[in-house]
């Protein structure tokens, strides 16, 4: 079997959670014997050469429905459908106000279209203009063989947006646990708290850093600011005290430097589908602070501490707890066992052999 991941354009210049579920994927696919070959939206495909199509993020449809159209191949998705309606309602700023008052779809669509009219990201299909992303994401999940979420809980998303009667198959996130090598050896260090996560609005870096503002914690921001929300980032950078700390990408090995020393990691989005960083940092034994918006509890389920985005006293609430509990050994046995890539790899499989028999 021969199977093409279709992505959006700007999957390696703006990596993202989305980059690391391709690549692994693909990786762990062509381990087993199948072959993969990752292309962008924006290349020419020679769609005979593939058994299948495997596209990604239904909230960008335009790249689906050209190549979808263009191939007619059986094809599977996987959704990586987020909502961050909360976030664009309170906290957007200046233009993006206007997000304000429109429904999810329509917000969507405008970041599509400003993106193509900016020139910061290609656009496949012209029909999208005038179709609309509701009515795109709709023909497509008609029209796909099957549909790959990374959660239940995504899956009854994706069904409460756009009911449709279509089959699908879980497909969790992960890690490879052998990139993560602990040493026991080294002690955690209580006051370290890391937040692994790209600068933007929707990771709550600005609630974070008011939590734990000139307390006991020192905090350490480890990623690069997404190339449109630079103000975002300084305004960050302008209210940090001096216990916080901006580290922006570092090569994998100070990465793991960062999780073996660290006792707690936090994610407090408004919204994340799994925060593959707080995986990878449960690998490295630290405990696990993260949003209770999105899909979190399924992965995550008891053994993390939750904290509600909208509230630095929640945060900061959370911070202490996770830095004085002992790690959860329990989160960590779930992870070797359930949320590794080859498992992901494995549940993919399952899901192409269910779709050649559709």
């Amino acid at each position: 079997m021969k199977v093409a991941f279709i992505t959006r354009s700007t999957l390696y210049t703006v990596p993202g959670g989305d980059t690391v579920q391709v690549v692994q994927t693909a990786r762990q696919l062509t381990d087993m014997g199948i072959g993969v070959d990752i292309l962008l939206s924006k290349e020419i495909i020679a769609y005979e050469q593939y058994d299948l199509l495997h596209f990604f993020n239904i909230i960008r449809p335009a790249d689906i429905l050209y190549h979808s159209r263009k191939a007619k191949k059986p094809f599977v998705v996987s959704t990586i459908l987020c909502r961050f309606s909360e976030y664009d309602k309170h906290h957007r700023k200046g233009i993006g106000i206007l997000f304000t008052y429109l429904p999810g779809d329509s917000v969507e669509y405008l970041k599509t279209i400003a993106r193509w009219v900016l020139g910061k990201d290609h656009l496949s299909s012209y029909d999208y203009i005038w179709k609309g992303q509701r009515k795109s994401i709709i023909e497509i999940l008609g029209r796909a063989t099957m549909i790959l979420p990374n959660s239940e809980s995504e899956y009854n998303r994706v069904q409460e947006a756009y009911p449709c009667e279509i089959d699908h198959l879980v497909v969790p996130n992960g890690i490879n646990p052998e990139k993560f090598p602990f040493n026991p050896a080294i002690k955690k260090d209580e006051q370290l708290i890391i937040c692994v996560a790209r600068i933007e609005g929707r990771k709550n870096q600005l609630n974070l850093i008011k939590a734990l503002n000139n307390t006991r914690f020192r905090l350490a921001l480890i990623g690069a600011p997404a190339p449109n929300q630079i103000d975002y980032y300084n305004e960050c950078r302008s209210i940090a005290a001096d216990n916080i700390i901006f580290l922006n990408r570092v090569p994998q090995q100070q990465l793991l430097e960062y999780y073996q020393q660290a006792k707690v990691h936090i994610l407090p989005s408004w919204f994340e589908t799994t925060g593959l960083s707080s995986i990878e940092a449960t690998v490295m034994r630290c405990n696990i602070v993260i949003t209770d918006k999105g899909d979190t509890r399924e992965y995550f389920g008891n053994d993390a501490f939750y904290c509600n985005p909208a509230s630095p006293e929640s945060i900061l609430a959370a911070v202490e707890k996770a830095s004085s509990a002992p790690f959860n050994k329990n989160l960590l046995e779930k992870i070797f066992e359930k949320y590794t890539w080859k498992q992901a790899a494995l549940q993919t499989l399952k899901a192409y052999q269910l779709a050649a028999t559709a």
